[in-house]
């Protein structure tokens, strides 16, 4: 799974010109299932993404994490994200994972970032969406859980 994590003061989501998904401070996670993902990778990306120590303490310091802060996430479905890039102009996304699958595994990682307790809101599958953000710092990260060898 591949995510890139921005930390916003606000969020939104939008398909055919309505907001389907709306957050205040918090992250944004624009995420891709890749072909192989397995549950276990999902909730590894999902405990990273919430504990990431992205936001300041009172000495100005990265040190807490939008779950210790009880902040919101804004979850999109984005397979571009897996777009390999090495060669040539023309991006390759064969590590992004069928609809289908990829579906069933995007809704699972939704459930392993809802049961940390923090408010979490989503855009549509598969949909055209427009993401809007207030990007903050600007904070933005790279998340890549890669399959689990042996």
């Amino acid at each position: 799974m591949k995510i890139v994590l921005q930390r916003v003061k606000r969020a939104e989501v939008r398909v055919d010109g309505k907001v389907v998904g709306r957050i205040g401070r918090g992250i944004l996670l624009l995420a891709a299932v890749e072909k192989g993902d397995t549950d276990a990778q999902l909730k590894k990306a999902a405990d990273k993404c919430v504990n990431m120590r992205i936001f300041e303490d009172g000495n100005g310091k990265l040190n807490l994490s939008a779950l210790e802060l009880g902040l919101e996430v804004l979850a999109v479905s984005n397979f571009t994200v897996a777009g390999r890039t090495q060669k040539g102009r023309r991006p390759s996304f064969d590590r992004a994972e069928s609809p289908e699958i990829a579906k069933e595994k995007f809704d699972k990682f939704l459930q392993f970032l809802r049961e940390y307790g923090l408010r979490v809101e989503t855009g549509v599958f598969q949909a055209v969406m427009e993401v809007e953000l207030v990007n903050d710092g600007p904070v933005t990260l790279i998340i890549d859980i890669p399959p689990t060898s042996g």
